[in-house]
This record gives C-alpha cells, sequence and structure tokens, in this order.
C-alpha cells in the first residue's frame, strides 16, 4: 500500500469536490453476457457464484482506481483488493464473509469455498474485522433487476466499492447478467466504471 500523491493528481479538485458530499457515491448498472463463462464454470466443476466473483475481482484489480481508499482524508492505493461478500444461510439470513483474492481460480475455489462454510455455521451479519481493501459484494440470483441502491450511513467513513450481480437472462439468445457497480465519486468517474466493466467482459469471455 502507497499513499497517493494528492497535490499532483489530475483529479485533485474532483476528489476535494465531491468528498463534500453527504453522498459521493454513484451507481451504473449494465448487463455482461455469460454464456462462455457458465460453460467454463460448469466444466471445470466450479460453482459459478465463485467463478463470476473471481472474474469480478481479477477486473477490479486491474483497474487502479478500483484500489484507492480514502483514510484520515488522504488517498492510499493497496496492492490487492479482495472482498466481503453476503453469504446466505439456511435459515435465509446472511452473513459478510471475507474472501481473499488469488489469481489462480482453483485456489480462489478453494479459499471462497472454506469461507462460504464458515459464513453458514455462524450467526450474525458481523463474523469478523474486515480490512479497507475490499470490495463489498452481493448477489441477487431470484431477480434480473436494472437498477440497485444500497443501505449506507453517511456517518461511517466509506469508500469501498460495491458490486451487486442479478439472476441470469436471455436476450436474443444471448445469456447475460446485469451488474450494478456503486463506487466513490471523488475516486473515479464514469470513465473507470466503464473500464471495469470492459475488462470484466473480457475476463469472463476467456
Amino acid at each position: 500500500m502507497k499513499k497517493l500523491d494528492l497535490e499532483n493528481w489530475n483529479r485533485k479538485g474532483h476528489f476535494e469536490f465531491f468528498t463534500q458530499f453527504e453522498e459521493p457515491f454513484f451507481g451504473i448498472t449494465a448487463p455482461v453476457e455469460v454464456a462462455t463463462a457458465y460453460e467454463h464454470a460448469k466444466n471445470a466443476e466450479i460453482p459459478f457464484f465463485i467463478y463470476y466473483l473471481h472474474k469480478i475481482l481479477a477486473a477490479v484489480n486491474t483497474i487502479e482506481n478500483f484500489k484507492y481508499r480514502i483514510q484520515d482524508n488522504q488517498v492510499f492505493i493497496h496492492d490487492k483488493i479482495d472482498t466481503s461478500a453476503t453469504i446466505m444461510r439456511e435459515d435465509k439470513t446472511f452473513g459478510f464473509s471475507y474472501i481473499e483474492y488469488h489469481p489462480d481460480l482453483l485456489i480462489f475455489k478453494e479459499i471462497a469455498l472454506k469461507e462460504i462454510a464458515r459464513i453458514q455455521n455462524t450467526t450474525g451479519i458481523i463474523t469478523r474485522e474486515y480490512p479497507e481493501n475490499i470490495i463489498h459484494f452481493s448477489a441477487i440470483p431470484w431477480l434480473n433487476f436494472t437498477g440497485l441502491t444500497h443501505a449506507r450511513s453517511f456517518t461511517w467513513p466509506d469508500s469501498c466499492p460495491k458490486i451487486s450481480v442479478g439472476k441470469i437472462f436471455e436476450e436474443n439468445g444471448i445469456q447475460k447478467m446485469n451488474v450494478s457497480v456503486t463506487v466513490h465519486h471523488g475516486l473515479m468517474d464514469g470513465y473507470h466504471v466503464s473500464l471495469f466493466f470492459e475488462e470484466l467482459q473480457n475476463q469472463l469471455n476467456r
């Protein structure tokens, strides 16, 4: 982790402007094609949730602005971004997990399965401490949403991106899935979110 040189950052004015807002986050929802990814996950016997979560984290970790976090009015660049994903239990409650990203899909699968099992055998929503170098992730596989908002406390310092996915649907014979991305406008703009979607689609097509 290293500190960003705010004085020489070309987005310094944008950072100072948006960090004054009560709600500095903005969100974009767009579809990605998932047919290739779904087949790859099925052939590799990897749960699709784990497969696409790995691809999302791979995309996040290629875009520097998604690695920025605000701490004490300074911006820090983290070396690696992991995730806190909501994991549902049998009683339909959920807990916040902590799943470390690993570029090797099979290693990531084992990390994720172990953490999913831990959450499913705990109670409550907060199950551990969470670092700053995460995205907040959730899946709503029962619903094909076209927009999403998040519950937030404006008094709680937060600059972590929030990414959610919906139900797989078919459009013109193509399997797709809507992805919602909510990010701090002081750290990035629509351009950076578009880079994420482009890279995510590249990851899903491999």
